[in-house]
């Protein structure tokens, strides 16, 4: 770890003011805290491993690439040209932010001297751009000075994925933010706080004009977690102004129905939510208002409870669909978004904090080992988007000079922090939350625990106690709810010691310690499985907390590590038919885990031969996720008798074909409603609107909207446009490069039901085309246009 570094002296001197400074608001209402980073250093393992892939990774990133929106936005000259991807094409700089926070969790978690040094240059130069700027703002959204202009004016043009017609502004400073801040709190760097503080104080500055209907019109494009950050600056300085802005930067819409546990967030854009919800937790921690605690607590609750998959992931497609229908999860290759799940950790930390309760270790265990560590490439360091749960699926990776997707940011942090939430504290108590091997110094009370286990490979753990003097502590070893009750055994210096508490809880051995003391603790798991939480018959089987999954092939992985291209992030090779993956078959029992045997000789292997169907899959193994890549993979598979399966695969085959033969036709396509398949299709749009409908998405406008359709070969022929029957009083037009193709009156007459509608497209338009049809619906003056479900770019039959 880091020892004598010139910073350190400061860095401890600076926590100290940190966590003893005004604070002039209530606190939590559990006193637990949590150890530096620096405080936690990882032993060997998978964790450490990915540590330090990780770090490779970032320091294979170009400070001055990701430095070059900001520099010139101040009105400066890059040093060199910024990166592509999403960096230079609408969230410039977004990147630059959670590099701070990433260097800063290097330093701290890793002891790495680099990254500090990288960290005082970003900083340097960010400061450069912000006294450039001169009104404290620090950014690299395009066309800033004229948007925060118009912003400040009470020009305000919100969009659920944009704002003044810019990609999500407020998301993209919402990461500078919390870089500075992740800087100043893992480092100490006074310059970081300086910064902070002033980028706040721009903030106020620039709503002061405005009204709080008018901010919360604002928060109707994605701004992330900016209501945490000012929270955090409240708390940092003791000033009331910034936990005023917090509230003001809180999404009424959002926190009034939560806080009355009422479900809004079918179709919601997942990760739009999250830092919002984490935000309220925050503020509820500073300020004690109830409200908000209760918003975050049964967000948490039906997220986790009602919308996460096995690997503690959610989301479709990057929304939230119906709890009560999870069949978009397995027919949909873009599956749970790391984002979500990098966000719902956050969320479980600071509710433990609250309240002190083992589910929310349990929930962060199972997205740590199964989503968080499964999420990097092993050795070459890329990160995953989204995590198919379609069976014979596979992920992408990203890469260092190609990738900068928000899981690409928020990627680089999740894999410097493992070492946050391993131990926990209050004034005598210490909180063993997950069974890591790593090495806690508590220098409050000159006390050091060193934990030595090989989990899950080896289903024990030990604590070996080094202090000087003797020190009365309750240590506190969490009892997961995933050991059967009676199975959790615990020694003291190799005696029995008596458990009389239940799974779900924690066990306390409160005497007091001696240096050499050990504790040993037996971690017994066994396989399971579980239902997708609709109750549908898809089961995954795992080890404990591990989730398995079994390679199914590496055939057509196309674009395994990701280009450059806006949809660089989906995995875009051969979707394989459901009729075609392996089945669970069982006519006896439901607990498909009771027919999977351990294979010998093998470490968390697992054979399933005796309930997996057809016989060409018997051979397949099942080992844990976070150990699986460079593969095609099933985690959840149909649960079927004998009797059922080969009608449902007849049934499929049917549908699936179908299916084959519209993919085959289709050159581009565009899900309405939906943030990024809008974003990576250019979404520019005036009065428009987006929505649900009977769980499908769609967009509508009083004034028009339009996408780029991508056709590079030139074989477009026509359009398939899905719409409800039930639109009328509907009157629009539809364009392609400003040529007219159609003019439409709805009048409801097509029935409650959704109905398509396909568009001859004008052979010259197509010709001389560069690639790029721009479709464009208009409403006529005084109507709207009828909601816009699907787009497809469809070329003939005749051309395959």
């Amino acid at each position: 770890m880091i020892k004598d570094h010139k910073h350190h002296i400061l860095f401890n001197l600076l926590l100290i003011a940190f966590a003893f400074g005004p604070n002039v608001w209530a606190q939590s209402k559990s006193d637990i805290k949590f150890f530096k980073l620096q405080d936690v250093e990882l032993g060997e393992g998978s964790f450490k491993q990915a540590m330090l892939t990780d770090l490779n990774y970032i320091l294979e990133l170009e400070p001055d690439k990701l430095l070059a929106p900001f520099l010139r936005e101040a009105g400066l000259e890059p040093k060199t040209t910024s990166y592509t991807n999403w960096e230079n094409s609408g969230l410039d700089g977004h990147i630059g932010g959670h590099y701070l926070t990433a260097l800063a969790q290097m330093y701290a978690s890793a002891g790495s001297e680099e990254a500090y040094e990288r960290l005082e240059y970003m900083l340097a130069e960010l400061k450069r751009a912000q006294d450039a700027y001169g009104t404290g703002y620090i950014g690299g959204v395009p066309g800033s000075k004229e948007l925060w202009a118009e912003i400040r004016s009470g020009e305000l043009k919100p969009a659920s994925f944009s704002l003044n017609n810019r990609w999500v502004p407020l998301y993209n400073i919402h990461k500078t933010y919390a870089g500075l801040l992740d800087a100043y709190q893992h480092t100490g760097n006074p310059l970081a706080k300086e910064m902070l503080i002033d980028f706040t104080d721009w903030m106020i500055d620039l709503t002061a004009n405005l009204s709080n209907e008018q901010i919360q019109s604002l928060l109707i494009s994605e701004h992330g977690g900016l209501n945490e950050v000012f929270a955090d600056v409240a708390k940092l300085t003791g000033e009331e102004k910034y936990l005023e802005l917090a509230r003001q930067f809180s999404q009424k819409a959002l926190l009034d129905p939560l806080s009355q546990e009422n479900d809004v967030l079918n179709g919601m854009h997942a990760n739009t939510q999250i830092p919002k919800v984490i935000g309220f937790e925050t503020v509820a921690a500073i300020s004690g208002d109830e409200n908000y605690h209760e918003a975050a607590k049964y967000f948490w609750e039906n997220v986790v409870e009602e919308r996460s998959v096995a690997i503690g992931g959610n989301s479709v497609r990057e929304h939230f669909h119906p709890t009560t229908d999870f069949a978009s999860m397995i027919t949909d290759v873009q599956g749970p978004e790391t984002c979500n799940t990098y966000n719902m950790l956050k969320l479980s930390k600071k509710l433990f904090q609250a309240e002190g309760l083992e589910k929310y270790l349990d929930y962060y265990e199972e997205g740590l080992y199964n989503h968080i560590l499964s999420s990097q490439h092993p050795e070459k360091g890329g990160f995953v988007y989204f995590t198919p749960m379609r069976p014979g699926h596979y992920r992408v990776y990203s890469q260092p000079e190609t990738s900068f997707w928000c899981c690409v940011g928020s990627g680089i942090e999740n894999h410097g922090k493992y070492n946050e939430f391993i131990y926990a504290y209050s004034e005598n108590e210490l909180y063993v939350n997950l069974f890591i091997p790593s090495t806690l110094n508590w220098e409050e009370k000159d006390f050091s625990l060193t934990q030595r286990t090989n989990f899950p490979e080896e289903e024990s753990t030990s604590f070996l106690i080094e202090t000087k003097d003797p020190k009365e502590l309750n240590l506190k070893i969490r009892y997961p709810r995933w050991i059967s009750q009676g199975e959790f055994n615990v020694e003291v210096n190799g005696k029995p010691f008596e458990v009389n508490t239940t799974s779900g809880n924690y066990f306390s051995i409160k005497r007091k310690w001696k240096d050499g003391d050990r504790v040993d603790v037996k971690l017994p798991m066994h396989l399971t499985s579980e239902r997708l939480p609709d109750g549908s018959d898809y089961k995954a089987l795992k080890y404990g907390p591990i989730v398995l999954a079994a390679k199914t092939g590496d055939q057509d992985m196309d674009g395994l590590f990701a280009d450059d291209s806006r949809g660089g992030h989906i995995a875009a090779g051969e979707i394989i038919p459901l009729s075609e993956v392996p089945y669970f078959i069982s006519d006896e029992t439901e607990k498909v885990e009771t027919l999977v045997k351990k294979v010998p000789g093998k470490k968390l292997t697992f054979s399933a031969s005796e309930v997996l169907y057809p016989n060409q899959f018997k051979d397949l193994e099942f080992i844990p996720f976070y150990k699986l890549h460079d593969s095609r993979y099933a985690i959840y598979l149909p649960l079927e008798t004998t009797e059922g399966v080969e009608k449902i695969r007849k049934e499929l085959e049917k549908k699936e074909e179908e299916e084959k033969m519209l993919a085959a036709l289709t050159i581009d396509r565009v899900a309405p409603g939906e943030q990024q398949p809008e974003a990576d299709h250019f979404i520019e749009s005036q009065n428009s609107n987006i929505g649900t409908h009977r769980d499908r998405h769609w967009r509508d406008a009083e004034g028009w909207f339009s996408y780029n359709l991508v056709d590079k070969e030139k074989q477009a022929r026509k359009l398939r446009i899905t719409y409800f029957g039930g639109d009328e009083g509907r009157n629009f037009k539809i364009f392609i490069n400003d040529e007219l193709i159609s003019e439409e009156s709805f009048y409801g007459l097509e029935g409650n039901r959704f109905f398509e509608k396909d568009y001859k497209l004008p052979a010259g338009v197509v010709k001389n085309s560069d690639g790029i049809l721009k479709l464009r619906f208009e409403a006529v003056p005084g109507s709207r246009t009828a909601g816009i479900y699907d787009v497809r770019l469809l070329k003939d039959k005749e051309q395959d």
